[in-house]
Order: structure tokens, then sequence, then C-alpha cells
């Protein structure tokens, strides 16, 4: 399953790189992406993207993305992410616990999968908490250091 920022991001370049005058076409091309989804679902990622439409010179209607000083910054920030959800994270030989905000713990389980670190060999997720299971010769700083790469000040959720 594609995670919502690899999806909201292929909105983006979507819109950039065709003509788009409808949800419709969007959701074609997105399942053509292989992002399939639904037309609520989209509704809200063009929301949460303050897409617009616009006029277009052949008399329709085009999607358009609002202007930004820097076309290269990412449109999703990991504040914007079930990332900023979390609260904790404690371990135990090579077992970590993280806590999360109620409801958050499945999407943060699914970013670190999805981002598969060498260190970690994989994530259990239930509503709030989740259990982390690293390399049996992995450290607790090396899975640190690289959940960092993508959780943002994960360092200071750190329970001695």
């Amino acid at each position: 399953m594609k995670i919502k920022t690899q999806r909201l991001n292929a909105i983006v370049n979507l819109i950039e790189n065709h003509k788009v005058g409808s949800q419709e076409d969007l959701l074609i091309l997105l399942e053509k992406g292989g992002f399939k989804t639904t037309q609520a679902t989209l509704s809200r990622d063009l929301k949460a993207l303050k897409v617009a439409k616009q006029p277009d010179q052949d008399g329709g209607y085009v999607y358009v993305l609002p202007d930004s000083n820097d076309q290269d910054e990412p449109v999703v920030t990991h504040e914007e992410f079930p990332l900023s959800g979390i609260l904790s994270i404690e371990f135990s030989g090579n077992l970590a616990i993280m806590k999360t905000r109620p409801g958050f713990a499945n999407g943060v389980a699914s970013v670190i999968d999805s981002h598969g670190p060498f260190e970690i060999l994989g994530t259990i997720a239930g509503d709030d908490t989740i259990l982390i299971i690293s390399r049996e010769s992995v450290s607790r700083e090396e899975v640190i250091d690289s959940l960092s790469l993508f959780v943002p000040g994960i360092g200071d959720k750190i329970v001695l």
C-alpha cells in the first residue's frame, strides 16, 4: 500500500505534467500509477494541497497548484503526517516500544516500514503503540540514527 505522502506527491506530479480537468481523470491517472483511491479521499487530498480549478484556453477547466516560491520543496512535510504523533520510544534488547497519540500508530509504523531501514526488521502496530523489532547486532543508537533520517526530533522522545 502506498502511503499518503507518496500519493500526494503523485497528484502534484500529475497536475504539473498533465492537463487534468476532473477528479475522474485524476483517479484514472493515479490508478495507472499504482495508487488506487476513492473519490472522497482524492477530494480531501486536493483540498489539502490547495488545488484549484481555472479556465483553460480550450474553454474547459484544469486543476492548478497554488503558486510557490520554491517549486523544488516537497509538498508534504513530516509535520503534516502522522510522525508528529510520536510521544516516546523505549528500548529493551532488540525491541523498542514507541508510544503515539491514539490512532497514529498504524500511520507511523507504515512510514517506518516503507522507508525500510536496514537496522529495523519490522513493526507491529496497535492504536497507540508500535513494537519495533531491530536486527540482533544493531544498537539502539543505530536504530535512533536510522529513524532520525525521516522522523524529526526522535532523539528527544527516548525514555531512559
